[in-house]
């Protein structure tokens, strides 16, 4: 009889244990398909919601001039579509910012950066819904 009520407890207990350990599987699983909030987007979803600037020629300060188009990449598709709208406030920003630059500033990749990052600023300072996330340079020349 003891045996029986041993025998018991321990089919419980072992059942028990198999399925906490099924259900933390099933919740596991399913917190990591959604990705959570930090889950990084596609390329799909990327190119979705980025903006494509076509190359545009200026003046630097140093009287030397710079052909560039740049990709931006925001946080929505609604972004993306504010920003196409904005596209003539965009290269009134290119053209101001670049203006202020010289050859040097802009050269090796920490010239790339500062350029990039203060355009990312001066764009989101623009926007109403969403933000831009990054800016690439996809076409670059200083003459």
């Amino acid at each position: 009889m003891k045996k029986n009520k041993l025998l018991t407890i321990m089919l419980i207990i072992l059942v028990s244990i198999t399925l906490i350990g099924v259900v933390a599987l099933v919740v596991v699983t399913q917190l990591s398909k959604d990705g959570g909030a930090n889950a990084e987007p596609t390329i799909d979803e990327i190119i979705e919601q980025s903006v494509d600037v076509p190359e545009i020629s200026t003046n630097l300060n140093d009287r030397r001039y710079v052909k560039l188009s740049l990709k931006i990449q925001t946080d929505s598709k609604e972004a993306a579509e504010e920003l196409t709208k904005r596209d003539f406030q965009i290269k009134d920003i290119l053209v101001e910012v670049l203006s202020d630059m010289s050859s040097e500033d802009l050269q090796g990749t920490k010239g790339k950066e500062l350029l990039t990052n203060a355009l990312k600023a001066k764009f989101n300072g623009l926007m109403q819904n969403g933000e831009v996330q990054k800016v690439y340079i996809t076409s670059f020349a200083v003459s």
